[in-house]
């Protein structure tokens, strides 16, 4: 199996890269992309490209470039050869590279490899819509291949701006996909593609093979999506081979599975869910999310779904990508990302809240000793029932936040903080005000003085102490988040909530 994925390679000559757009948004299917690649460099010990496609300026940003840097590093996923690190292959921004690319397609067009084409927009539309009436292949004709010297020169003096298009051979283009096998595509369906705009521009199925070539990348991990763009890319390959770029090695593909929405619609950046600065926001851990995103077509075993990255680049094995689209479901995103949570210790656990709850107001981010004490102390209360860290702030921003800042959410004060909710609080008050302060003697206290003395159930004994003291109706379990809030900061609590009592 070694061999068929790297034939006469040695592992550490892997070379696979990952080329985002500095746009300032990176999705779900971005990342399982830079994920599976990741892991196959990992596991054969190989590398990393990361190359920046931004060729187009209008849509670029420098925030979009520090975005596309902070979340491959906040995720894990490392580069080896790329912007900030470097590397023998660079520039590796395709905006640095125009200079090349203009070279090369100067020598494909001296070696009869690439032909200017004059056609007009009119005239293409005109003979697509006859070859589609005559039932034909609708893609281009090959009108200006053979032009003569007279028919350019009448062209040029018309002041037509040619575009440069690919010879494309005249015979099947057939290679092995890494995740699908073996794909044929005719040539009838293939026609010659524009490689660089009537404005000189360079086009996405010029400088990635281009940048594949020179950058001497041997396996190209990428969406299905891309798949009827690879034989136009493979007879680029080959022509680039027959002028002397690159050391000829034709790259080995593997197209991974889409990645499918809600209605069974390919997941799209516009849909909610798709960002990862959603997850980043939610407080996903990024071992968490990377571990649901590799299930998107691959499994480590069929019995079990957590594992951890290293496991991954162990196991990983290209060969294995399931080829059937895959579904993001959301609630298992969740779920994967509970179960990591609920794998890290309680001090590292503790620390990952500490960006969410100053974010909110309620801890600094450096915290003092004492508070973090608290909140170690908490994670015990938390960790089996949050699913993401965002999630800290509702749970225990009551432990933290000043007593003139704190409020009781007002629906839980409609339906909790009424009727004889005053004397079940005085009754509290009354109760712990003079017993130690542990919260098994806070839990005794309290079931003696509102269970057994007004005789009410715990529900309704325990629920108006529950909103008091921590806003809300749900919360940490309530003794230990009485004995961690402190005698006077609780009791001065069940004093105002009483005091509101409508």
């Amino acid at each position: 199996m070694t061999d068929a994925v790297l034939g006469d390679l040695e592992p550490g000559g892997i070379r696979v890269r990952f080329p985002p757009s500095p746009t300032g948004l990176l999705t779900v299917g971005n990342i399982r992309s830079a994920l599976f690649n990741w892991a196959f460099a990992r596991h054969f010990g190989g590398k990393l490209v990361l190359r920046i496609e931004d060729t187009d300026t209008a849509r670029n940003t420098e925030e979009g470039y520090r975005y596309t840097y902070d979340s491959l590093r906040w995720l894990g996923l490392t580069w080896d050869e790329g912007p900030e690190a470097g590397g023998d292959y660079g520039p590796y921004l395709q905006s640095e590279r125009m200079d090349i690319y203009a070279d090369i397609v100067a020598k494909l067009l001296a070696a009869g490899k690439a032909y200017h084409c004059y056609c007009s927009q009119e005239e293409l539309d005109q003979r697509r819509e006859e070859a589609r009436t005559a039932g034909q292949h609708s893609g281009y004709d090959g009108h200006c291949r053979g032009l003569t010297p007279d028919q350019v020169e009448a062209y040029v003096a018309e002041g037509r701006r040619p575009v440069v298009r690919l010879r494309m051979p005249d015979r099947p283009i057939v290679f092995d996909d890494l995740v699908r096998g073996e794909i044929t595509f005719l040539p009838e369906n293939l026609g010659d593609y524009v490689l660089v705009r009537a404005n000189g521009y360079p086009l996405y199925p010029l400088v990635n093979p281009v940048d594949d070539a020179l950058m001497e990348i041997t396996h190209i991990l990428r969406g299905e999506d891309l798949l009827p763009s690879t034989p136009r890319q493979i007879a680029l390959y080959e022509a680039l081979a027959e002028i002397g770029v690159g050391t000829g090695r034709m790259p080995r593909f593997g197209h991974l599975p889409m990645v499918m929405g809600e209605g069974n619609k390919r997941l799209s950046k516009r849909d909610k869910g798709s960002g990862l600065g959603e997850y980043m926001e939610r407080g996903f851990l990024p071992e968490g999310l990377l571990n649901y995103l590799a299930l998107l077509g691959w499994s480590i075993a069929e019995d079990r779904d957590v594992f951890t990255l290293d496991e991954m680049v162990e196991a990983f094995d290209i060969r294995k990508v399931n080829s059937n689209a895959a579904r993001f479901d959301p609630k298992k995103c969740e779920a994967i990302n509970a179960a990591h949570m609920r794998m890290l210790p309680p001090e590292e656990f503790a620390r990952r809240m500490i960006p969410f709850l100053a974010q909110a107001g309620v801890l600094p981010l450096e915290p003092s000793d004492e508070q973090f004490a608290v909140l170690r102390a908490a994670v015990p209360l938390v960790q089996e029932r949050m699913n993401t860290l965002s999630e800290s702030v509702d749970m225990l921003g009551f432990l933290f936040v000043d007593e003139d800042a704190f409020t009781v959410d007002p629906d839980a004060a409609a339906k909790v903080l009424v009727g004889d909710a005053d004397t079940v609080l005085d009754a509290a008050a009354k109760a712990l005000e003079h017993t130690e302060w542990t919260t098994e003697a806070i839990e005794a206290a309290l079931r003696a003085s509102l269970v057994e003395g007004l005789g009410l159930k715990p529900k309704n004994a325990f629920g108006p102490v529950r909103v008091a003291i921590a806003g809300r109706r749900i919360s940490p379990p309530l003794f230990e988040s009485l004995e961690l809030l402190g005698r006077d900061r609780a009791l001065h609590r069940l004093e105002q909530a009483r005091r509101s009592v409508s």
